[in-house]
């Protein structure tokens, strides 16, 4: 047997406020009733006396029959039917007539309507009249709903008939479940029952208390250093940002110096700088969003550069109208291409990295989001080569957790030669493409630096990286923010 003194002064202000109004077979609800306590407080500290062996509690799941907002509105007006039959009693009348007199609504005449034709309560013809049934359901009451709410099990067999035929319509009855904890009394709570529980305790020092040393001499409250106590989260960084600062600072470790640049972007910098051709299926509106503004272009000795590189290697008359539209940015290369045109002779070599948001006109899938995060990456440098190229990207995949990386050939008109890289996602046991590399073209380098030298140009889009870390099977589950899964989330320390 407990120690009823040690036990009486390990009692926290509201298990003795519970203890006060406990009885067997009590329940938290008639508890908190009789106490004025909150629920929150009866719970917490039933709780509390369960751990301390003094009671135990049973849980049961009951039906509960609630009025809904028809419901209540049927309540004080009537139910739609009624008024359909009160405003027959004096004479038949046609159904516009019985609309506008019962004040119904096209769904509740088109209801009435048949429910009383089917039950017989009414006769068509010309006009509507109603039947004798229809004057002797006239009378009869809905008188659950006043009665409401109510547990399942304590209504009787004609109520529960009611119940049913009214849960098929719309908003008049609903039903929840409750959760019913009854208490049961052990042997020690008979005791505490018996005893003074108006014991004077500190439940807690204060500044206050210390400074003015009022707690000398007095009792403490007992505290019990083993009591279950609830998880406890550290604070960190949605998983997003977290994974893109670790990738900023692979970068940084590496050697590379950040660059930034615009989301809003012109389609110079975004496309004619890169050499795509005015009329490239990549700049049409289903991949990329527009913006109804006009951009301004960089000084005239670039766009010149620009126009005689495009007209010389795709054969055809450029636009500068065409290179003024804004976009919003499909990807972080746009970033590269304004910092190789501000580079001089004295800034080589040079390795530039960038992490930013782009925007696809994509549809949405597990694989496919509108926007994405990507981390660009370029090093101009006379002895750079592809095996440099290859290099940089294992590495930095491996750093990113994914030792199975592959590359294969592509195309696109800004690199030659041109590469994809895939990753080995352990979560779908499939290859995961997340890169799009290669060596600039003259095309680009020259009209942006001024001379040719080799650049090396990645862009792996790390989203993907981030979600087969976290065993995320969907790429959308990366912003629907799940509180329960960012909060038992791994900090990215990889």
């Amino acid at each position: 047997m407990k120690n009823l003194g040690l036990v009486i002064e390990s009692l926290h202000p509201l298990e003795r406020q519970v203890l006060k109004h406990i009885k067997n077979n009590a329940t938290a609800n008639q508890i908190a009733n009789l106490s004025g306590m909150k629920d929150v407080e009866v719970m917490r500290a039933l709780q509390w006396l369960e751990e301390k062996n003094i009671i135990a509690m049973e849980l049961k799941t009951a039906e509960i029959a609630e009025i809904d907002k028809n419901g209540e509105s049927y309540l004080k007006e009537g139910f739609p039917e009624k008024r359909f039959l009160n405003v027959l009693v004096s004479s038949p009348l046609t159904l516009n007539q019985i609309k506008e007199n019962a004040n119904l609504n096209e769904d509740e005449l088109k209801f009435s309507l048949g429910f009383l034709k089917n039950k017989k309560y009414i006769q068509m013809g010309k006009e509507v009249s109603i039947t004798a049934e229809g004057k002797k359901f006239l009378n009869s009451k809905y008188g659950i709903l006043g009665k409401l709410p109510k547990y399942i099990s304590e209504l009787n067999r004609d109520d529960l008939l009611l119940i049913e035929e009214l849960k098929k319509r719309k908003n008049i009855i609903k039903i929840d479940s409750e959760k019913i904890y009854t208490v049961k009394l052990k042997e020690i709570a008979e005791q505490l029952l018996k005893s003074n529980l108006d014991v004077s305790l500190i439940d807690a020092l204060t500044p206050n208390m210390i400074k003015s040393g009022s707690w000398k001499n007095k009792k403490f409250r007992r505290y019990n250093l083993n009591a279950p106590v609830g998880e406890a989260y550290g604070a960190k960084r949605h998983i997003v940002p977290q994974a893109l600062n670790y990738a900023r600072r692979i970068w940084l470790d590496m050697g590379f110096k950040e660059m930034t640049g615009p989301m809003i972007e012109s389609s110079f910098w975004n496309f004619d700088a890169l050499f795509t051709p005015q009329d490239h299926p990549g700049r049409e509106m289903q991949d990329t969003f527009f913006i109804d503004e006009t951009s301004k272009l960089p000084d005239g000795k670039i766009v010149s550069k620009v126009k005689k590189s495009h007209e010389k290697g795709w054969q055809y008359k450029w636009d500068e109208k065409t290179a003024k539209e804004t976009v919003l940015r499909t990807h972080t290369t746009a970033i590269s291409a304004r910092t190789l045109s501000r580079l001089k002779p004295s800034d080589l070599p040079a390795k530039f990295f960038a992490i930013g948001k782009c925007f696809r006109n994509e549809a949405l899938d597990w694989n496919h989001h509108f926007e994405f995060n990507q981390t660009e990456g370029i090093v101009i440098d006379p002895e750079a080569n592809f095996k440099h190229l290859l290099g940089y990207l294992k590495i930095f995949a491996n750093k990113m957790g994914f030792q199975k990386v592959r590359f294969r050939p592509a195309y696109f008109p800004y690199t030659e030669p041109s590469i994809e890289g895939d990753v080995y996602d352990t979560v779908r046991k499939k290859w995961v493409e997340f890169i799009a590399a290669g060596i600039l073209r003259p095309e680009v380098v020259k009209p942006l630096l001024g001379t040719d030298i080799p650049v090396l140009a990645w862009g792996p889009g790390i989203d993907r990286m981030i979600a087969s870390v976290y065993k995320l099977t969907d790429i959308r589950d990366l912003y629907r923010n799940d509180l329960k899964k960012l909060r038992t989330s791994e900090i990215w320390t990889r």
